[in-house]
């Protein structure tokens, strides 16, 4: 288990990264042609402020701006998530790469979610982490919706029909 002060580090690491996440969505959306696909990721973008306030609302440090000081602040480009997407846009951008580098993306923090949850006592700080995780996977999920759709492949909510004829 975490003692109090790494519980804290732990916060405010989540913090971050979602914070990254909603600068990577937004980033990657201004470079998107395809109106459906920008949509996607306009939506994650202002679902992961939304996390990144309910962890905002939980830290006790007071090393941090008010909440929209802090996510006006300047992309962190050195951060896996921005660094991800730069090399993407480096490498001849397009929708189906950014995609694939969210749903990538989503899974792994999915998991580092609910790795720390695992180790933490505290019931209303461990509720956040296990919430935020089961919304990571949502995205993840309406992230694969979008790339099929985009991809042209069979819709999971069509594939009864395919399978039957």
């Amino acid at each position: 288990m975490f003692d109090n002060i790494d519980v804290q580090g732990a916060v405010k690491r989540a913090l971050q990264t979602e914070k990254n996440a909603m600068n990577f969505y937004e980033l990657g959306a201004q470079r998107m042609t395809n109106p459906d696909a920008r949509r996607v990721f306009e939506l994650l973008a202002r679902e992961e402020r939304g996390h990144a306030q309910q962890f905002f609302e939980i830290y006790q440090g007071e090393d941090l701006p008010s909440f929209d000081l802090f996510m006006e602040s300047p992309a962190d480009y050195e951060s896996s998530w921005i660094a991800a997407l730069t090399k993407a846009v480096d490498a001849d951008f397009n929708e189906q790469k950014a995609l694939e580098l969210a749903m990538e993306k989503e899974l792994s923090l999915e998991k580092t979610l609910r790795e720390t949850a695992e180790k933490i006592a505290i019931p209303e700080i461990k509720a956040i982490f296990d919430l935020n995780a089961r919304e990571t996977h949502n995205h993840y999920e309406l992230i694969e919706s979008e790339y099929a759709r985009l991809m042209g492949m069979v819709h999971e909510s069509d594939q009864d029909t395919f399978v039957r004829e």
